[in-house]
């Protein structure tokens, strides 16, 4: 009676381990300096921010776990461009880019690339939202290393200044530096909200677009193609149960 109790015990732990023993852990590159999205703070190893959430969320409903390595955004594509990680986010789909990675078909949320401009006594704002026609024959400021528009990249009429990260473009616009900065909407309210030698310097002025913003997969890592539908099937499965609607519901909104 003992020997059958010991088997039934050893067969239940067996098949309730199997699965534990069989999960799968990958490794993605997520963007350090680029709130409310995807950042890291100071001592910390783990991303905060909305898009690692989304991350991690989508692939845990397909049975993955996610180890995250935080990277400045240019090594974060490297990495996965290399095959070393099997993607990095916060990526938007450009000519220039969309036969370097996997993509999968449903972005992972939206944000609007502005056009910000100094607003102060003797810089009113514009009478009407600029557009990428009124940067032609001005300095813009954009961040090095980050995607933008094809046809904003390739627009000779536009003289483009490159800054180390958001933080220093604004304060560059704000000091008279440039004449405009390009810099996405939410991200620059952030920076406002917490410099305050911008505030009430800088402000949005305009559009060029609203971009999806995708986890972009590894080709030359073996299982970037695999990941890419898995994620795309976890996005799915996020969105059917509204929790992808509750992550985005976190992020603020409106100008500081």
């Amino acid at each position: 009676m003992l020997k059958r109790v010991w088997w039934g015990w050893c067969l239940g732990w067996c098949v309730f381990a199997a699965p534990l023993a069989h999960a799968e852990t990958i490794t993605v590159a997520a963007e350090d300096d680029w709130p409310p999205y995807s950042h890291a703070q100071p001592g910390t190893s783990e991303p905060q921010g909305v898009a690692p959430r989304i991350v991690r969320a989508a692939f845990k409903t397909q049975g993955i776990d996610v180890r995250f390595v935080v990277l400045p955004f240019a090594r974060c594509l490297m990495e996965a461009e290399k095959g070393r990680v099997v993607g990095c986010f916060n990526v938007t789909r450009t000519r220039a880019n969309e036969n370097t990675f996997i993509w999968h078909p449903t972005p992972m949320f939206e944000e609007e690339l502005a056009i910000f401009g100094r607003v102060d006594a003797e810089h009113p704002a514009p009478a009407r939202s600029l557009s990428q026609a009124d940067l032609r024959g001005r300095s813009v400021g954009i961040t090095v290393g980050y995607t933008y528009p094809t046809d904003f990249m390739r627009d000779p009429a536009i003289r483009r200044i490159e800054a180390t990260s958001d933080r220093s473009l604004l304060r560059m616009l704000a000091a008279g530096r440039v004449d405009h900065a390009l810099v996405n909407t939410l991200p620059a309210y952030h920076r406002v909200a917490h410099v305050p030698e911008l505030q009430g310097r800088v402000a949005r002025v305009g559009s060029l677009r609203v971009d999806g913003f995708w986890l972009s997969f590894s080709k030359a890592h073996a299982d970037g193609a695999r990941l890419a539908g898995v994620f795309e099937q976890g996005l799915q499965s996020l969105r059917r149960s509204g929790e992808h609607a509750r992550l985005m519901a976190t992020l603020p909104r409106g100008a500081p």
